[in-house]
């Protein structure tokens, strides 16, 4: 796993300016492939930009429309906010959440903690991070991408977790 750290000026000050063009991630990470020949995975790349504070600025459409408001619970349903670090192993971090993320009792070979995590639109995918601290996602349907904010959701759950 690369971090932050890992990275020249010329590299970091190179993110920025992509994502100041409308770059968005799977760009940054193929740029950072074909410009500095860094091996990158999505993932990886998400940290690395949320690491280095850089904003991803999502433009409108081709036709000019602004993009979609973030959705409110429906009449009768209410918001949950629920402290991860405060669920038991095996147990949903996130019951009420638009992103479910559960723990192994036994970590998967190859991994020092790994789990399952089910995104808001219904997919599912095994996640774990192994030996050297690099993570991984592994989803049911080949070639699965989850949205940015599912993976935000999604990240902030292994940050607490790994921090508690």
């Amino acid at each position: 796993m690369i971090s932050a750290g890992n990275l020249t000026e010329e590299q970091v000050s190179a993110m920025k300016q992509w994502a100041e063009e409308g770059s968005d991630l799977s760009d940054i990470q193929k740029r950072l492939k074909g410009q500095f020949g860094l091996n990158v995975t999505y993932m990886d790349t998400r940290l690395l930009v949320l690491d280095l504070g850089i904003e991803i600025i999502s433009e409108a459409d081709d036709d000019g429309s602004p993009e979609p408001e973030e959705v409110e619970p429906a009449a009768g349903e209410e918001a949950v906010i629920v402290d991860p670090g405060e669920a038991e192993v095996g147990e949903a971090d996130s019951p009420g959440g638009s992103v479910q993320v559960t723990t192994d009792e036994i970590s998967r070979p190859g991994s020092v903690i790994s789990g399952t995590v089910t995104f808001s639109d219904g997919e599912k995918a095994i996640w774990l991070i192994d030996e050297y601290g690099r993570p991984g996602l592994d989803p049911e349907t080949s070639g699965y991408q989850p949205t940015e904010a599912d993976l935000g959701e999604f990240e902030k759950h292994l940050r607490t977790l790994l921090q508690g």
